[in-house]
């Protein structure tokens, strides 16, 4: 039974931008603070961004000012946008419902220099 799928993922250039988009069942997603995670080789799994049913979001310091999440809880998705990428964000980056802590596949994003 899969809950959240991530899509979007890719090779992008420093400075390009890329879009990662996440579709949850409506079981899961309503009312649940959903976010985005990413863990890059070597490195511990991190948090990037997350939003909650009002939309008021958080983000890492490290992408606050390029990174900007959203949801549509019509359609049962959140998406990062993300903008002037950089090197250091290259990783697989996850999907991930608070409530009870479910995770997405993971999809992943390399910026080249």
């Amino acid at each position: 039974q899969v809950h959240l799928v991530e899509s979007g993922g890719g090779l992008v250039q420093a400075g390009g931008s890329l879009r990662l988009s996440c579709a949850a069942s409506g079981s899961i997603f309503r009312l649940n603070i959903m976010g985005w995670y990413r863990q890059a080789p070597g490195s511990r799994r991190e948090l990037v961004a997350t939003i909650n049913n009002d939309d008021i979001a958080e983000y890492a310091g490290s992408v606050k000012g390029r990174f900007t999440i959203s949801r549509d809880n019509t359609r049962n998705t959140v998406d990062l946008q993300m903008d002037r990428v950089k090197p250091e964000d290259t990783a697989v980056y996850y999907c991930h419902a608070l409530l009870p802590g479910f995770w997405g596949q993971g999809t992943q994003v390399t910026v080249s220099s």
